[in-house]
């Protein structure tokens, strides 16, 4: 087989790989016992689309949209870990890591390592775009948490989501999400209760 067939057998593995990302449900929803949890894919993509709107003059939104889509990557071979598997922080980290190394071994070296850049990026969580981003993942959980709630006719089912965000966002604009969400928030939970 040429070489070129057998780069692109690998292209296509790495494709393949990141499209299980539109079959792992988000943990989080699952034991929550969400009806239709949404995707790790459907989390990243909504999350690259917010990243559209910084506005902070310091962040390049370009890396910003890269690092949101990069960063559950792993999670295509490891599955959606959480604090209740019972894997600990640095043999998460650890295994998430040999997954992006797996697959950035299939693919051209110049992707690869911007690949691994990214995700190692957000991970450290010391450029103002990982910041950013980790913000954004952070929202983009609570509206979730809130739209499954409108969804479901249970407002305030899903608070525990709400509690482990408060105090963490940095970023003034996503503050400004936030605050208008909790608005919405509010007056659904008024609605139903009156």
């Amino acid at each position: 087989m040429c070489e070129k067939a057998v780069e692109f057998e690998k292209l296509l593995q790495f494709f393949t790989t990141v499209g299980n990302l539109k079959k792992v449900k988000r943990t989080g929803w699952v034991l929550k016992q969400v009806r239709d949890p949404e995707s790790v894919a459907g989390h990243m993509y909504r999350m690259a689309m917010m990243a559209f709107f910084a506005d902070e003059p310091m962040l390049d939104r370009n890396r910003c949209i890269k690092v949101a889509l990069v960063h559950d990557l792993a999670e295509s071979i490891v599955g959606d870990i959480t604090q209740f598997d019972g894997i600990s922080k640095e043999e998460k980290h650890k295994m998430e890591r040999e997954a992006m190394d797996q697959m950035c071994g299939l693919i051209p070296d110049t992707s690869s390592e911007e690949i691994l850049a990214l995700y190692k990026e957000y991970e450290e969580q010391k450029t103002p775009e990982a910041k950013y981003v980790k913000d954004l993942d952070r929202f983009d959980m609570i509206l979730q948490a809130h739209e499954y709630e409108q969804e479901e006719k249970q407002p305030g089912r899903l608070q525990e989501f709400f509690d482990s965000t408060e105090g963490m966002f940095q970023h003034s604009q996503v503050k400004q999400w936030v605050e208008a969400l909790y608005r919405m928030r509010n007056q659904a939970l008024k609605d139903s209760s009156s």
